[in-house]
């Protein structure tokens, strides 16, 4: 296949956006996450994609939509593909879309009278942020914030992660945790921080109220200057000689019960 300079320029343009040096466009790579960015009305912006997938009738389907919505594409050889692409094996399609709003300014659109928001605070595992936002919506959260110096919610691994909640729930991206917490204080939503070393268990915390739960880096978890900012610590109740788990885990357990709660 004979590909253009104009091919040329979207792919180094796709390999920017995929490293992270355009801040205003995201990576989204794969079948299923395509439609669910078609799905969430992402506004898409370029779409390339394999001569191999579009043959597939489910994938077809997915790009002729994907023609009517964005304004570049590009069919290439899986070679080229992989050379974008940040798995191992290319996923047959990359879109390149307009990265969601991530100012307080999304979280402000929301009309939860009771919000259940969670923070994810200097957690630099991609996957696992993926995991808690994916979490997180299944669990009804109506927001997710992300302080600086954590791992970027729009990053290829956290889409990867989120499969497509990251699309759907409102993301703070990129605030100081002080700010963090002067903000829920503003708004009388409570802090609750988790915490290993707590004396109060999950489940005595009444997470009917306006409630933000903070979760820490997977290594060292909150300081306890960050957690005395908070307005409470929490801990989950474990067996055996298990010193904490994975913040993914974890935040399942915190937030389910909130759920059942207010329920």
């Amino acid at each position: 296949m004979h590909i253009t300079s104009r091919d040329n320029s979207l792919l180094r343009q796709a390999r920017s956006v995929r490293d992270g040096k355009v801040h205003n466009q995201i990576f989204i790579e794969g079948l299923r996450l395509a439609e669910e960015a078609l799905k969430s009305g992402l506004e898409i912006e370029a779409v390339i994609f394999s001569d191999e997938i579009a043959h597939k009738e489910r994938a077809a389907a997915v790009l002729h939509q994907l023609s009517e919505v964005s304004t570049r594409s590009a069919s290439v050889s899986e070679k080229l593909l992989e050379s974008i692409s940040y798995t191992k094996t290319p996923q047959g399609i990359v879109l390149l879309a307009a990265r969601p709003n991530d100012t307080v300014e999304g979280l402000k659109g929301d009309s939860e009278s009771q919000p259940l928001l969670v923070v994810l605070h200097q957690i630099n595992n991609p996957v696992n942020i993926g995991a808690v936002i994916r979490t997180a919506e299944a669990a009804g959260a109506s927001g997710i914030i992300a302080t600086k110096h954590t791992s970027d919610p729009f990053s290829p691994k956290s889409l990867r992660g989120a499969m497509g909640s990251a699309f759907r729930l409102p993301v703070w991206y990129g605030a100081e945790y002080t700010e963090v917490i002067e903000w829920c204080k503003s708004l009388r939503i409570e802090s609750v921080c988790a915490d290993a070393s707590a004396t109060v268990s999950h489940t005595e915390v009444n997470w009917r109220k306006p409630t933000a739960l903070i979760l820490g880096p997977e290594s060292t978890g909150l300081s306890d200057d960050e957690i005395a900012m908070g307005t409470m610590g929490v801990r989950i109740p474990m067996h055996g000689e298990v010193e904490s788990l994975n913040v993914s885990v974890a935040a399942g357990i915190l937030l389910f019960e909130a759920t059942r709660q207010r329920k």
